[in-house]
């Protein structure tokens, strides 16, 4: 527990943006948190996931959030996700969600925005 809170400190830290770096097959940004996050947490499958789904829902809403939030019922059973990925508009309305059967993330809970093509941590926005 005591990484994850080093990591959400480390995380906070992350105001705008320095850089942009690409996914060119899908041609979305993301910023040097979202970076550091991938890199810190081997989470690039993170990366992909929300850019490709957010990518999708962009007719919806030019803003994206991005909720993942693990299953933390210690009675979880095979045909219970590991976590869940939730998108919305930002105004309180779910587009839709994904769910993830195993995980091994570290964060029980982490918010992203997607805006103008780019994945970002709230703080960068």
């Amino acid at each position: 527990m005591e990484e994850q809170e080093q990591l959400k400190e480390a995380l906070a830290q992350f105001y705008g943006t320095e850089k942009f770096y690409s996914i060119a097959m899908i041609k979305t940004r993301f910023t040097d948190g979202i970076k550091y996050l991938a890199e810190q947490t081997n989470c690039f499958w993170l990366v992909t996931d929300t850019s490709i789904m957010a990518k999708s829902l962009m007719d919806k809403s030019c803003f994206i959030t991005i909720d993942f939030k693990k299953n933390l019922n210690e009675e979880r059973n095979i045909s219970c996700p590991d976590a869940v990925i939730t998108y919305g508009d930002g105004n309180g309305h779910d587009l839709c969600s994904q769910e993830y059967y195993v995980t091994d993330f570290p964060f029980d809970e982490l918010r992203l925005f997607f805006v103008d093509g780019t994945l970002m941590l709230p703080g960068e926005y």
